[in-house]
């Protein structure tokens, strides 16, 4: 018997035991593919330490350690600490503590800014008080120059506006980087060779971290151990080079007028 046709024309309805018409299922939820992130290109930094107040080198030392411990930035090298006549506003001053100085150079993955409050966290962790333009204190960082940076904003001028005029910072550069360039400045041979003031040898005192002139860390190890003193990967200490033209027996362009760049 043959089944009535349905009212109105509509399709007949399908047979028992026949399958349905084949219906794109909807692919089920997938993740988005992994896409490697790269890694940051650390960027070289050169920072200058100062004290004249307390333990000077001790806290020099400290002070290393503390930056090499920082996310984002690898100690690479440092000076010897040298020591130089407090710099005041109104020009050096023999009656106030003598200053020990130095300068590392450092691999940072960090923005500039970040930098600046890494560093001045170091500073107040070490009892820095900012009481007076230029006045004593326990620990001074600058951030002398940074690569890829030209900054000059209201909190960071990079490069530093006086790091030409200071050879307490210049001859501890030159002597971890006998090649280096001041940014808009010149060769710092060259700068420090231009200078009259002189800075004194701290006999005995081995540079603040390992290794000297060494090219930038891998950016896969922007952040691992570095040759800071009591780190692990030291490597070793490292004589200063004498600036061109210093007659045999006198000692290398070593700079006087101190303090704080």
């Amino acid at each position: 018997m043959t089944p009535e046709a349905p009212v109105g024309g509509a399709a007949p309805a399908p047979v028992l035991g026949r399958p349905a018409a084949d219906v794109p299922t909807p692919a089920p939820d997938r993740p988005a593919a992994d896409v490697p992130t790269a890694a940051p290109v650390p960027r070289r930094g050169v920072v200058a330490l100062g004290a004249n107040l307390g333990d000077r080198v001790a806290t020099l030392r400290a002070a290393v350690r503390d930056l090499d411990a920082v996310a984002g930035v690898r100690v690479v090298a440092g000076s010897s600490p040298v020591e130089s006549v407090a710099l005041t506003p109104d020009g050096l001053d023999e009656s106030r503590p003598a200053y020990v100085n130095a300068v590392v150079l450092v691999d940072v993955t960090l923005d500039d800014l970040a930098l600046l409050d890494a560093l001045q966290a170091i500073e107040d962790r070490h009892g820095r008080v900012r009481a007076e333009r230029w006045g004593d204190r326990t620990l001074d960082l600058d951030l002398v120059d940074l690569e890829g940076s030209a900054g000059d904003g209201e909190r960071l001028v990079v490069p530093h506006p006086r790091a030409a005029e200071r050879s307490f910072v210049l001859e501890p550069w030159l002597e971890v980087d006998p090649d280096a360039r001041l940014a808009g400045a010149g060769a710092v041979a060259e700068l420090l060779a231009a200078l009259p003031d002189r800075v004194r040898r701290l006999p005995g005192e081995a540079p603040l971290a390992g290794g000297a002139t060494p090219a930038l860390a891998d950016a896969t190890d922007a952040t691992g151990p570095t040759g800071a003193l009591g780190v692990t990967g030291a490597t070793g200490a490292t004589g200063a080079p004498l600036p061109p033209g210093t007659p045999p027996g006198r000692p290398p362009h070593a700079a006087t007028t101190g303090g704080t760049p």
